[in-house]
């Protein structure tokens, strides 16, 4: 197993997996999320390539690719209310399906978080969904932790 940055070339199998993750998203959420995964999330993959705060990770097993992540640097400037804040986020994360529970997750996140570092960074945050369990039992047990919750109220 080779967690590495993606090159552009393999944008197909990246996409392959972003779908995946909207079809969680979809299944989850189908009040908020579209159905599909239509050209313009496809080549919303350009806009990451171009963006030189973001990177795309990927861990390949026996030559293929069975995860990626999308990291975004992120700076926040100082307000009335909050100190600058500059931190790594995890933008997009996903194992496939067929490759879940196999240690692809917990390498990736060892990869991110040493990149991390090299970086200068002092945290790395994500945002997931409450209805991910799985997702959020994993990133407890890599050492995670909620700071900050959104909540909602049907009416």
């Amino acid at each position: 197993m080779t967690v590495r940055f993606a090159r552009e070339t393999e944008s197909e199998r990246v996409n392959e997996l972003r779908k995946q993750v909207n079809d969680l998203h979809v299944n989850g959420r189908p009040d908020i999320f579209k159905p599909g995964f239509s050209r313009e999330l496809a080549d919303h993959i350009d806009t990451i390539w171009n963006d030189p705060d973001q990177k795309i990770v990927v861990c390949e097993r026996e030559g293929v690719i069975c995860g990626f992540a999308v990291l975004h640097h992120i700076r926040k400037p100082e307000n009335p209310f909050m100190f600058e804040r500059d931190f790594l986020d995890i933008d997009e994360f996903c194992v496939d399906e067929a490759q879940r529970r196999t240690g692809v997750a917990t390498e990736m996140i060892a990869f991110i978080r040493s990149y991390a570092k090299t970086q200068g960074f002092d945290r790395i945050e994500l945002n997931m969904w409450e209805f991910n369990g799985d997702a959020l039992a994993f990133y407890e047990a890599v050492g995670f932790t909620t700071y900050r919750r959104y909540m909602e109220m049907r009416i």
